[in-house]
């Protein structure tokens, strides 16, 4: 019952993701954070199968960072997301990962930007996109209200009809969300949206 949406506004990206951690009829966690900071100004969210997600989103990192580190200047987010779209399809045909994902990044040059990246390795530049159950509600609500002069608190606005829309309607929906933006001053976290927290452990003696 995963949710990973997000958009492109006016100088900015915005995703947003579940932070639910389950298995079968189980959760684990309601504060997994699945959106990646690959870099300074590039954000990775990712759905799919908890193994696949967390250990291909940590080799893309470590990619990106690599490269830095070799050549003096970052990727810029349409050379990741297209060395993260060779990366699956090489698996493809040997080990497939059944991960889908959202990268939003901002470029000196282009600006904010989000591609969209199955299992399959299919790559598009898109203004709005979502993977999971949610995307059921989320897609339908921004092709009704995005539009792409959006400013940020029309774009939060919009995140949270979608997280509304996935609470009220999904039978099994996720409690909590994260949300995540970046822009000329970088990624970084924005706010989470909760309606269950975790319990706070007492102390051990």
């Amino acid at each position: 019952m995963e949710s990973v949406f997000g958009l492109v506004g006016d100088g900015f990206a915005v995703v947003a993701a579940d932070t639910s951690a389950t298995s079968s009829i189980l959760v684990h966690k309601s504060n997994e954070d699945k959106i990646m900071k690959l870099d300074s100004h590039k954000l990775l969210g990712a759905s799919g199968e908890p193994g696949d997600r967390v250990q291909f989103t940590e080799y893309i990192q470590k990619n990106v960072h690599l490269y830095q580190f070799r050549n003096g200047i970052p990727l810029t987010t349409a050379a990741a997301a297209n060395f993260t779209r060779g990366e699956l399809a090489t698996a493809l045909r040997k080990n497939p990962y059944n991960v889908n994902l959202l990268m939003a990044g901002f470029d000196k040059d282009t600006g904010p930007s989000l591609y969209f990246i199955d299992y399959l390795a299919t790559l598009h530049k898109v203004e709005k996109g979502a993977f999971g159950y949610g995307s059921f509600f989320c897609l339908s609500l921004m092709d009704r209200y995005y539009h792409s002069a959006m400013t940020l608190p029309e774009a939060i606005q919009l995140v949270d009809k979608c997280i509304m829309e996935i609470r009220s309607r999904l039978v099994v929906a996720p409690p909590n969300f994260l949300i995540k933006i970046v822009d000329k001053d970088g990624a970084r976290e924005y706010a989470w949206r909760e309606s269950i927290k975790e319990p706070e452990l007492p102390a051990l003696a």
